[in-house]
């Protein structure tokens, strides 16, 4: 079940995608794709200098959005079956990629690799190198032992904080997988995380594209883009994802 490349996918309400899709470019320093699907609901944003798409849009036609995370593979029916064997359910089959969720309800898809193989760079010393899994207290446990099977070959720990678990990649891989164990009970959901070398500095450039300032952490600061969508600011390297530091 070798993954051969990730996507985060960023997910907000079809009415907005418009604001979205320009917002994500901007700070990407990317360009949207030709728009395709049945309602021209989605779009890969381009990197320049010969390096290979990590991230895409989707506009969705009920509720907030979010996030979600793709996985290129070689053989969509085999890593579809290793999911459900994990305890993941099959949402939707398409022709050569399905939609699955994971115990605790997180959508993601598995799709065919396509020779991906070249990271973007790092942006203005920021990337957008992560998708946070947030998960209810009851089923937090299950979820980090779902993941962590599921990404074989992935390292699988403990974060900075008794709430956090890292799930990294393998080199040259460019998204990675964090879940956090919320406070309360509620439905799980998924964010995007950047990594920066100087949060103010992202923040700033950011705030100048439409983003508001939601609330500020120890090491994160919580934004709302222009679509409403809620993302974070992490003060991790942009080069590794880690924490700043001696390991």
């Amino acid at each position: 079940m070798a993954i051969r490349w990730t996507y985060a996918f960023i997910d907000r309400p079809a009415a907005l995608l418009g604001p979205a899709r320009d917002f994500w470019t901007a700070v990407t320093d990317t360009r949207p794709s030709r728009p395709r699907g049945e309602k021209d609901e989605f779009a890969t944003l381009l990197p320049g200098g010969g390096a290979d798409p990590c991230v895409k849009v989707q506009g969705v036609d009920c509720g907030d959005g979010g996030a979600h995370l793709d996985f290129a593979v070689d053989d969509v029916p085999e890593f579809t079956g290793g999911a459900l064997r994990l305890g993941a359910r099959v949402v939707a089959e398409h022709e050569g990629w399905a939609v699955l969720r994971s115990p605790a309800g997180l959508p993601f898809c598995a799709v065919p690799w396509l020779g991906e193989s070249v990271r973007p760079p790092v942006v203005r010393g920021s990337r957008l190198d992560q998708v946070c899994l947030d998960v209810p207290p009851s089923r937090y446990d299950a979820e980090v032992a779902f993941w962590g099977g599921l990404l074989t070959g992935w390292l699988s720990r403990p974060g900075s904080l008794p709430e956090f678990h890292v799930v990294a990649p393998p080199p040259g891989l460019p998204v990675r997988v964090l879940l956090q164990r919320l406070g309360t009970e509620r439905p799980a959901s998924a964010h995007l995380d950047l990594a920066c070398a100087d949060i103010g500095t992202t923040r700033a450039e950011h705030e100048r594209l439409g983003a508001v300032r939601v609330a500020r952490g120890a090491h994160w600061t919580v934004l709302r883009d222009p679509a409403g969508g809620v993302y974070c600011l992490t003060g991790r390297d942009p080069e590794t994802g880690g924490l700043p530091g001696p390991a």
